[in-house]
């Protein structure tokens, strides 16, 4: 890892490739040597900025034009892409891919293998389980429409293997099964199960916010 100061002026980034740009970064941010930060886009402007307290491992590719706030923590191989924003205190797993123009709230956890499409909304203190998928493209590459991720809004959790199909909102506090494909909008508050996922009522045992803070 290499430590940097408040401006990121100590020390070169990783491994820069051509084009590729300065960064912007907090306190205490901790960077491994082959992670890759303000890769080169088409459209690149901005650089990458990452918040006080930030740990970036090994493999890792950040974007130009991504901002986050204070302490993201990512795993091993990990890729974030342009125009995406993080909140405070998100973990983003191992090989875990956010494709860009995306929303990320606070305190939010998203585990090994999950996948982000562009487009996506994601609240505060949400937790995406091992391999979830989220899509963006009702109809891959047969009709031309555009690409609208799902939104999760706070405290909503995803299992592990569950599917969540384009523009779906799973409501507030919901919670998604292990391996469910959830292929309409999930109420606030609610249980969704099985293939296609079905809505019960969520146990009392599930209720309440996630404890991510």
């Amino acid at each position: 890892m290499t430590q940097r100061d408040k401006h990121g002026e100590t020390e070169e980034t990783g491994h820069r490739g051509a084009g590729e740009s300065p960064t912007e970064l907090g306190s205490d941010v901790a960077v491994h040597e082959t992670a890759v930060l303000g890769h080169s886009h088409g459209d690149a402007s901005e650089p990458t900025v990452l918040g006080d307290s930030a740990t970036v491992r090994a493999g890792t590719i950040i974007y130009r034009d991504v901002v986050a706030g204070d302490g993201l923590n990512t795993g091993h191989n990990a890729l974030i892409r342009e125009f995406t924003t993080l909140g405070d205190d998100v973990l983003v797993g191992t090989n875990t891919v956010i494709d860009g123009q995306t929303e990320i709230g606070s305190n939010v956890s998203l585990q090994t293998n999950v996948y982000i499409p562009t487009g996506t909304t994601i609240g505060d203190r949400v937790f995406v389980g091992p391999a979830a998928t989220l899509t963006n493209d009702p109809y891959p590459i047969r009709t031309d429409v555009d690409l609208v991720g799902p939104t999760l809004e706070d405290d909503v959790s995803i299992g592990a293997n569950a599917t969540v199909l384009p523009g779906v909102t799973v409501g507030e506090g919901a919670f998604v099964a292990a391996g469910a494909v959830v292929t309409e909008d999930v109420p606030p508050r609610t249980l969704a199960v099985g293939t296609p996922a079905k809505h019960r009522a969520l146990p009392e045992k599930l209720q309440g916010g996630n404890l991510l803070e």
